[in-house]
């Protein structure tokens, strides 16, 4: 029966073991000095030298698919509540890092930026290697068919097909937990849900002030041309 001590309800984020919760706060702490550290950067490589628009240009192909992948993964995971195994997590684990890696990575080819790659590369590596780790363990603790699911879809590079689980509406639960239903496809709901718009509208300032900041401050004279 639903909730009878035999078949518990699922228990919440809050209630669940705290596996995750030291490097779940000290990367929230990080990241917004880290945040403010590459805006800095940013605009310190910016006021070096103007972008080059070829540059611009070939950003998009690291920055378009990963705002897309982030979107598209976005409609998917239903954090601490099932397993995701469909869509793109049929394809790799973090879908939503690496399309963050992805458009980081674009950015910093858009400036031609050896410095603010760097700092990019060492601020994932410092914050989101060891939170992948701490979510994992994490899951594997709460959902049975976590360990199936690792042998078939790689951490972080994608596979070229799509991993297949044949009891994807049992997996997916957690000790205790209802029945999963079989996953269906992208909802807006969710996408709204996790706010994944706010990375479409950095994205579309990021690109307005790589054409348009320096012309702008130069104009009122705040700015060497």
């Amino acid at each position: 029966m639903r909730g009878s001590e035999a078949n518990p309800k699922p228990r919440s984020a809050e209630q669940r073991p705290t596996q995750r919760q030291p490097w779940r706060r000290l990367a929230r702490r990080i990241r917004v000095p880290l945040g403010f550290l590459i805006a800095a950067l940013y605009l310190f490589e910016l006021g070096r030298r103007a972008p080059r628009p070829a540059a611009i240009a070939w950003s998009l192909a690291l920055v378009l698919p990963g705002l897309l992948l982030r979107g598209y993964a976005s409609g998917y995971v239903k954090k601490d509540r099932e397993l995701t195994t469909a869509g793109p997590y049929a394809h790799t684990r973090n879908p939503l890092y690496l399309g963050s890696m992805l458009m980081a990575a674009g950015f910093a080819v858009a400036l031609l930026s050896w410095l603010v790659a760097a700092v990019l590369a060492c601020g994932f590596a410092f914050v989101y290697i060891p939170v992948i780790g701490d979510e994992e363990r994490f899951l594997r603790s709460e959902f049975p068919g976590f360990v199936a699911y690792c042998r078939a879809v790689p951490r972080l590079i994608p596979r070229l097909t799509q991993a297949h689980f044949p009891d994807e509406a049992s997996a997916g639960a957690g000790e205790g937990a209802d029945p999963v239903a079989a996953p269906s496809g992208f909802s807006l709901a969710l996408y709204l849900q996790h706010r994944e718009y706010n990375a479409a509208i950095g994205t579309v300032l990021l690109y307005l002030s790589l054409l348009f900041l320096r012309p702008a401050l130069a104009t009122i004279g705040l700015w060497a041309r």
